[in-house]
């Protein structure tokens, strides 16, 4: 009688994981817990978008006025519109990116889910990284895309309204170069989201750090070292550092010289990547974000529950 032989078992190979997988599921996670990153942007762009609509009474008349002007200030004056919703979306989220790291790390600290998320195998470093990169990646991306929809239902708007008084829509699209445009903003966005890296790495710290009262830990000690140095010295070095952070991207992304004082961008000429990108002082405040990152992973290692 032949005995029965057992079916061979080979050993398996224990299946490899990405990784950058932990840090993909991290940043989803982030999306998840906070609906304001995308439901802020999209309120805001209603109440624009509304706004607008309500604006394009009268529209024929302002337009024939507008079309009497040099080709220079015609495009000035239909641009407008289509500029302030694509500022006040960037300054919404910005704001909404300053609230969100100055919670990101406190708020599992306060709800105590920080004892949970640090049972699972997920680095503190690659928790920082998917926080940081919601203002620095997922933020600008959810504002170019909105700002792209919105311009569009505005031009729609636009048109509508122009037929309906017998006008021509052309002179909307002639003087609106959408594509342009379009690339102005997101290079914009881009060069706004690094030369303010330093600014969100400091709230990430201050946010790991402090158990309560983030925003007001967040900013006097800000504002004690300008009234120090101005009561002590009598200068404001400090302070205009801090004005240079917040705004002073513009002159080195960006070619101004042959408007003199217009803000405004003719052609795709005008942007100056390389200019910027040799800019001493949008290195040393990625090095000063780096710091601070590190800084907040460190402090995520050891800090508990609040």
């Amino acid at each position: 009688m032949n005995a029965l032989q057992e079916p061979s078992i080979e050993p398996q190979t224990p299946v490899a994981i990405s990784r950058t997988r932990p840090l993909y599921w991290s940043i989803r996670r982030e999306l998840w817990e906070n609906r304001s990153i995308y439901v802020v942007p999209l309120i805001v762009a209603a109440v624009e978008v509304i706004g607008f609509a309500i604006s394009t009474i009268g529209l024929a008349e302002r337009r024939r006025a507008v079309l009497l002007l040099d080709p220079a200030h015609q495009r000035a004056a239909i641009e407008v519109p289509y500029d302030v919703v694509a500022m006040m979306m960037i300054f919404t989220v910005f704001i909404i990116g300053v609230f969100y790291c100055l919670d990101a790390l406190h708020g599992e600290r306060r709800d105590r889910s920080i004892l949970f998320w640090k049972s699972l195998p997920v680095s503190d470093l690659t928790t920082v990284l998917s926080k940081v990169t919601i203002p620095l990646v997922i933020l600008p991306l959810v504002a170019f895309a909105i700002v792209m929809c919105m311009q569009v239902i505005m031009l729609l708007e636009t048109s509508v309204n122009l037929i309906f008084h017998g006008m021509s829509p052309a002179t909307t699209w002639a003087h609106f170069p959408v594509v342009q445009n379009w690339l102005v903003l997101l290079y914009g966005l881009v060069a706004i989201a690094l030369w303010h890296a330093p600014i969100y790495g400091w709230l990430l710290l201050v946010s790991g750090w402090v158990r309560r009262a983030t925003f007001l830990w967040a900013v006097l000690p800000l504002l004690a070292i300008g009234i120090f140095e101005r009561i002590t010295f009598g200068t404001s070095h400090f302070a205009s550092m801090v004005n240079h952070r917040l705004f002073g991207f513009a002159p080195g992304a960006f070619d101004f010289e042959p408007h003199g004082n217009s803000v405004a961008i003719d052609s795709l000429t005008q942007l100056t990547p390389g200019r910027y990108l040799s800019t001493p002082d949008l290195w040393i405040g990625l090095a000063f974000a780096a710091a601070f990152i590190f800084a907040a992973v460190r402090l995520r290692r050891y800090r508990g529950p609040i």
